[in-house]
């Protein structure tokens, strides 16, 4: 085939894949319909899943922004392989004109109310973008079209593959999970001593049997107990305790739980079910703890666990 009629057809393909995108963006999904729903622009700059692509085990069971982040990316691959195609250009004017031109388009979707301008989208784009540029480099080196076409497609799987590899190694590094849960009774008082509570023994609540693994607050024969702890300031943890009242004792008492002079629960008898309760708060930062226990309530595996990153 001529080269110049080869040129013809990668431009008319170019277009026509340019003007599918364009559909994609700003009219599919009844973003049309949607406008008239908005009424404040949506700027998203810092993102907020810079690195994550679905894993393994979510395109066995995918999910609609699994198949999104995924698109985003494969979308925008054709576009590394036709422009350089076309209109002899090295990488980094490619990108450089790539990303200009995402901008652009992300920022007309968000003040025509048809879209949000999405730092993530931007990022995924433009990795798809390099991808397909990186497979035309690797594919396009011999005279035979069909082999450049083959070579071509490999390097954009192995490629696909290799930077969904990286960012998921990113996603790990940079995202925080939950770490060990940390009994309280090992923490130190405000006084600098241990308060351990009393020690698990069995408890019957509701009928069911309850066996603590950590620890036991309770009034131990006084009107009122409190006890004050230390956390160091620390951030971003959840408290998980469990607390209900005896079987064998009166159905009255309560429980409040108070950080740097916040109350973040308050329980009372009359309120609970004859049954065990569970119960997780997000703390932003705590410093001190205090936990005050009055009448037959019962307070047990009081502990948290701090979200870290996984070399903490």
């Amino acid at each position: 085939m001529h080269v110049k009629q080869q040129r013809k057809i990668i431009f008319a393909i170019t277009i026509f894949y340019t003007l599918l995108i364009l559909y994609f963006l700003f009219f599919a999904f009844g973003r049309a319909d949607k406008t008239d729903q908005i009424s404040e622009y949506t700027f998203i700059f810092l993102p907020d899943a810079f690195f994550k692509l679905p894993g393994l085990s979510d395109l066995l069971h995918p999910v609609l922004m699994d198949l999104v982040d995924f698109g985003n990316i494969a979308a925008f691959i054709p576009f590394g392989i036709l422009i350089p195609l076309l209109y002899r250009t090295h990488f980094a004017r490619f990108m450089t004109l790539f990303l200009l031109s995402i901008l652009v388009l992300e920022t007309i979707q968000a003040l025509t109310f048809l879209g949000s301008f999405d730092m993530n989208d931007v990022i995924q784009n433009s990795s798809g973008a390099a991808i397909g540029f990186g497979a035309y480099k690797l594919g396009f080196r011999t005279k035979n079209n069909w082999r450049n076409i083959a070579a071509t497609g490999i390097s954009g799987i192995v490629l696909m593959l290799g930077v969904w590899g990286f960012f998921g190694m990113l996603d790990q590094v940079f995202t925080k999970e939950m770490g060990p849960f940390v009994a309280i009774n090992e923490l130190k008082d405000s006084t600098g001593n241990t308060l351990t509570g009393s020690k698990p023994s069995n408890l019957k609540i509701g009928g069911q049997d309850v066996e603590p693994q950590y620890n036991v607050y309770s009034i131990e024969g006084k009107k009122k107990e409190t006890y004050t702890y230390t956390l160091d300031n620390k951030e971003e943890l959840y408290l998980f305790f469990n607390y209900g009242i005896p079987d064998q004792k009166d159905f009255q008492g309560s429980i409040k739980l108070i950080v740097d002079g916040h109350e973040f629960l308050s329980v009372s008898a009359k309120d609970q079910r004859h049954e065990p309760e569970m119960n997780k708060i997000f703390l932003p930062q705590a410093n001190e703890l205090t936990i005050t226990i009055e009448g037959n309530e019962t307070l047990w595996d009081f502990g948290y666990r701090e979200m870290v990153y996984f070399w903490n």
